[in-house]
C-alpha cells in the first residue's frame, strides 16, 4: 500500500516537473544567435506585417494566413485595407501571390517557398540569422550568398537597408577555420563608425519580420499560452490539497 502511495506521489511530481523542464531542454544546443522576439509585442508584429507585405509577399505567399486575421495583432479592418491589402484582394482572402510558379522557378532556380510554417519548421533563431546573413558573392547568379544557407537562390532584398557584407575567414586557437561577416558598405539602416558596424536599427527590422513570421506560423499562440498558464494554476490548486492529504496519510503511522 505504501509503495503505491509513493509511486502516485512520484508520478504527480514528475507531471509538474515535465511542464517546466521539457521546454528548456528543447531550446538547448542551438549555435545560432538568439532571436529576441516577443509575440505579445503588437507594435513589433504590426511593423513585421508591413515589411512582409511590402518586401516579401511579391515572391513568398503565406497561404495559411488570411488578411482579416491581422486584427489579432491590433490592426483594424480599415487599417488593413488602407495599408496592407493589395489591389483587387478582399480582406477575407488568403495571403497569396500573383507570381506564376513557372516564372519564379526560371528566375530564381526554384519556386520561392510558402512562408506560412517556415518559423515552425526552421525556428525563429534560424530565420533571424538568415535575414541578417547575406553577403556579397560574385560567383552566385544574384551576386549574393548567405552564411546560414549556402548557395541560396534568393537575392538580398534588404541590401539597401543593410548595406554590403563580405565573408571573412579566420582561425581559432585550435587552428580551425571560422567564418564571420563584416560590414564594408553601410546601408540606409546601418552605419560604419570608426571602422565598427552599427546595425541596431536594421537588426530590429529583422526582429519585427521574424516576430511576424512566428505569429503567422501559429496565430493562436498567445491565447494558447494564456490558457496554458490558467491550466497550470488550476492543476496546482486542484492537486496541492490531494498531495497534502497523501502526505498526511503516508506519514500518519510515523507521527
Amino acid at each position: 500500500m505504501k509503495q503505491m502511495k509513493i509511486r502516485y506521489l512520484l508520478a504527480t511530481m514528475a507531471l509538474f516537473v515535465s511542464f517546466w523542464v521539457t521546454p528548456s531542454l528543447a531550446n538547448e544546443g542551438s549555435a545560432l544567435p538568439k532571436a529576441p522576439i516577443n509575440i505579445q509585442d503588437t507594435e513589433s508584429l504590426q511593423r513585421g506585417a508591413q515589411i512582409f507585405v511590402n518586401h516579401c509577399l511579391s515572391c513568398h505567399s503565406a497561404s495559411f494566413m488570411r488578411y482579416n486575421r491581422l486584427t489579432d495583432i491590433g490592426l483594424s479592418e480599415e487599417q488593413i485595407k488602407a495599408n496592407l491589402l493589395p489591389a483587387g484582394v478582399k480582406i477575407g482572402d488568403q495571403m497569396n501571390i500573383s507570381m506564376d510558379k513557372k516564372d519564379a522557378k526560371a528566375w530564381f532556380g526554384a519556386t520561392p517557398p510558402d512562408l506560412s510554417l517556415i518559423a515552425r519548421s526552421r525556428g525563429a533563431d534560424y530565420l533571424y540569422s538568415y535575414l541578417r546573413g547575406f553577403y556579397r558573392d560574385p560567383s552566385r547568379p544574384t551576386g549574393w550568398n548567405n552564411i546560414v544557407f549556402d548557395k541560396v537562390g534568393m537575392p538580398h532584398v534588404f541590401w539597401e537597408w543593410q548595406g554590403e557584407q563580405v565573408l571573412k575567414t579566420s582561425k581559432n586557437a585550435k587552428g580551425e577555420e571560422e567564418h564571420h561577416l563584416e560590414l564594408v558598405k553601410a546601408g540606409s539602416l546601418t552605419k560604419l563608425e570608426n571602422g565598427k558596424a552599427n546595425t541596431v536599427e536594421f537588426d530590429q527590422r529583422m526582429v519585427d519580420l521574424t516576430n511576424f513570421l512566428v505569429f503567422v506560423g501559429e496565430p493562436i499562440q498567445v491565447k494558447r499560452q494564456q490558457i496554458g498558464y490558467m491550466v497550470l494554476m488550476f492543476l496546482a490548486l486542484l492537486l496541492f490539497p490531494l498531495i497534502y492529504l497523501l502526505k498526511k496519510e503516508y506519514w500518519r503511522d510515523i507521527h
